[in-house]
């Protein structure tokens, strides 16, 4: 009988502990949320004022509220990393394109800033429309992203034939445009 009393009393708090532990668990994430992540193809970024948040690379959303028009973001590619904003973490820019409804396909650079909590993720700089992205890198302190354009007279149905170079920066967590 002693042992019957001693195994059910063992068993109450194995049980017991079980439950507790899941209970702390299940409080702990639900206190921390949402959680940051470290995968720079699942955060947000600012595209002209306009939030975006990517999932798995890719944004939907609807052009206006109630329209059936909708505007996809997706990861380009065209990765550049460097510590950007000489915090001492390897930070990641690349290019975001955008289209809608229409024929336009408007290529942006953007970048994740690496911080101890995951992705932070920038505004984006417009490159342009229907553009021939090349090569993206950094150098001087610089992302230096290059593609090619139509000159300015050629419609857009024309092949983009024009070297262009755009060099940016981070200052204060934004991505800005440097003239050289």
């Amino acid at each position: 009988m002693k042992k019957l009393i001693i195994t059910v009393i063992v068993v109450l708090v194995v049980i017991g502990g079980g439950f507790y532990w899941s209970q702390k668990s299940s409080l702990e994430v639900a206190n921390n949320s949402p959680t940051p992540t470290n995968d720079y193809k699942n955060i947000s970024y600012n595209i002209d004022g306009q939030v975006i948040q990517l999932k798995n690379g890719i944004s939907e959303m609807a052009a206006a509220p109630g329209s059936a028009e909708i505007i996809i973001t997706e990861y380009f590619g065209n990765e550049a990393k460097g510590d950007f904003n000489n915090d001492g973490t390897e930070d990641t820019a690349f290019i975001l394109v955008q289209s809608g409804g229409g024929t336009g396909a408007f290529f942006y650079t953007v970048v994740a800033l690496k911080t101890v909590e995951g992705y932070k993720g920038t505004n984006g700089i417009l490159l342009g429309d229907r553009i021939a992205p090349q090569t993206t890198e950094f150098r001087n302190s610089q992302i230096i992203v290059n593609y090619a354009d139509r000159k300015p007279d050629e419609p857009f149905s024309a092949e983009p034939s024009v070297g262009v170079s755009k060099y940016l920066k981070i200052a204060s967590d934004q991505l800005v445009e440097v003239t050289n």
